[in-house]
């Protein structure tokens, strides 16, 4: 915990400086150094104005959304999206900053799904909570200490469905305790308009907000991960 609030006090208070572009990415994605006097770590910085044109997300919203997936996965105590903030003051104007993850780029899902598939459910379960439309496998990056990470959430919270992603192992089992009990806990926290519900009708809109917590009130109902439909349950490219 210490650890991950030092991150979020650099990336918070610390100066920016862009150090270039990332690759293979559609839109600009950068990689910066931001430090708070002798504290200083990579990150991962997605200015709202090089966000690409798209015709069923608003222009400009994509920043908030990595931020808004940080909070989800924060309240119901995954803990697998990194730190994650806005700045309105960073080097290209108001974009998301998000710890940067040294990783290996051949261990991503497909690679991990052989290993330790148990430790995806609570990722599926997140994912259909911020209604992700592009998990892709490269999305999942396995860090220092074998630790996973979810990343890239910027085509998330529409309110209408688009969940796609790769990760259909669990479709139609049921949640299980635990994973039950944080799904509970989410919906509690969503349900709380002093608390994360107005987090998040600030950061993403009231009816986004909305449309999270009935997803999360029809997962409980359900009891169960959903199974792929027929529109495109897969995003492109896989990895």
């Amino acid at each position: 915990m210490r650890a991950a609030n030092a991150s979020l006090e650099v990336l918070h208070n610390g100066t920016v400086e862009v150090l270039g572009l990332l690759p293979y990415s559609s839109n600009y994605t950068m990689l910066a150094r931001v430090g708070v006097g002798s504290d200083e770590t990579l990150a991962v910085y997605k200015p709202c104005k090089g966000e690409r044109p798209l015709w069923d997300f608003p222009r400009g919203t994509l920043a908030a959304r990595e931020v808004a997936a940080y909070k989800i996965s924060e309240a119901a105590g995954w803990g697998f999206v990194p730190p994650t903030v806005l700045r309105r003051d960073a080097p290209l104007g108001e974009g998301s900053l998000q710890l940067f993850i040294e990783h290996d780029p051949d261990r991503h899902y497909f690679a991990l799904m052989e290993e330790r598939l148990e430790d995806f459910p609570c990722v599926a379960a997140f994912d259909a909570v911020i209604n992700n439309a592009d998990r892709k496998s490269g999305h999942i990056l396995e860090g220092a200490g074998g630790r996973l990470w979810a990343v890239d959430h910027g085509l998330s919270f529409h309110v209408a469905p688009k969940l796609r992603t790769v990760i259909w192992a669990f479709a139609d089992e049921p949640f299980g305790d635990e994973l039950r009990a944080q799904l509970e806990r989410l919906g509690a926290r969503l349900a709380h308009q002093g608390g994360l519900g107005g987090v998040l009708a600030r950061l993403l809109s009231p009816r986004e907000a909305a449309a999270t917590l009935a997803r999360v009130e029809s997962l409980l109902i359900e009891d169960q991960f959903p199974s792929p439909g027929d529109d495109r349950p897969l995003p492109w490219p896989l990895i």
